[in-house]
């Protein structure tokens, strides 16, 4: 996770109101979303909170996104409730199931256990996926404890298991990776097996972020012919992360195919902002048309963030916001 920093209360108010002002344009919003991601105590924590109330599912979608990646536990009653939101756009739900997977309060444990077998499929992975975090959380913790009641190596090594690799992104991943030295073509089975429990294939995918290089952009890339649109989407965006050119094609088709699901097209969108090379930004403009909203504010908020980049900031925050 990312080091929170500390932010006058005025600060945090400035930021709030932006979010919540029916007149500030969706760029802005992310800014300010982005800014109060990063400010420490819980006060950013139910600013965030209250930007769920906005009309916009790609909108709400991040910030319940942010709000996992924060790890705030007083977030967890709300993300609760958009969990169990039928209502909820399918994007929202997935994310505030993550987000509990994230923060990985026991007390969620009920409600994942119920939304696991949800009508959708999207929010029952994503639910799944959640309890595995928390089963392999705790499994952790009993394993430390007893070697902690133990002596000798043979108590070490259980507490240690298998070595966890951190993510090089400073991001809460849904999963731990497996070992990136794990050979490229035994993650590629894992990841594209369809009978592979997905928290198993989420574990090779990370491990393919984490290993990079086009060879894993490859493999990375063929999981789009699955069928589960989580895991494609999850694909997209370690794509994303990853930076990475050769992945611009397969991602410049995923957001082309409108048949696709939304969320994962939104992903394709962001992760080709990120690659930012000429035809990518071409795409983005094009499909900043879209009639599906999600994937045309994606492109536009993809575009912003290239021209704050472009223009020497160095952080896609409010910049404003402390003056």
């Amino acid at each position: 996770m990312a080091t929170l920093v500390q932010a006058p209360e005025e600060v945090v108010q400035r930021l709030q109101q932006k979010l919540q002002a029916d007149d500030t344009s969706l760029p802005d919003k992310y800014r300010a979303l982005f800014s109060l991601r990063n400010v420490a105590g819980t006060e950013a924590t139910h600013a965030l909170t209250k930007a769920l109330q906005d009309e916009s599912d790609l909108f709400r979608h991040d910030v319940a996104f942010c709000l996992g990646q924060r790890q705030d536990p007083t977030a967890v009653g709300i993300l609760k409730q958009l969990v169990a939101d039928s209502q909820q756009h399918a994007m929202v739900r997935h994310e505030a199931a993550e987000a509990l997977g994230a923060i990985a309060d026991p007390d969620c444990l009920q409600l994942l256990q119920r939304h696991a077998a949800d009508s959708c499929q999207e929010v029952a992975e994503t639910c799944q996926l959640a309890l595995g975090r928390l089963a392999y959380l705790e499994q952790k913790k009993a394993a430390t404890a007893a070697a902690d009641g133990a002596d000798g190596a043979a108590a070490a090594a259980a507490a240690a298991g298998e070595a966890e690799e951190q993510s090089p992104y400073y991001s809460v991943d849904p999963t731990p990776a497996l070992p990136s030295s794990t050979p490229v073509e035994q993650l590629r089975v894992l990841l594209l097996d369809p009978k592979a429990p997905m928290f198993e294939r989420y574990r090779a995918l990370f491990a393919l972020r984490n290993k990079g290089g086009e060879e894993a952009v490859a493999v990375l890339g063929e999981a789009f012919s699955c069928s589960s649109a989580l895991l494609k989407h999850e694909v997209a965006y370690v794509m994303g992360q990853m930076q990475h050119p050769a992945s611009a094609g397969v991602l410049g088709r995923v957001l082309q195919d409108t048949q696709e699901h939304a969320m994962v097209r939104h992903e394709a969108a962001e992760a080709l902002g990120s690659v930012a090379d000429a035809a990518s930004v071409a795409l983005l403009k094009q499909f900043a048309q879209d009639p599906e909203p999600i994937v045309a504010h994606s492109c536009v908020v993809a575009l912003d963030m290239l021209e704050h980049e472009a223009s020497g900031a160095f952080e896609y925050a409010d910049t404003g916001a402390a003056q």
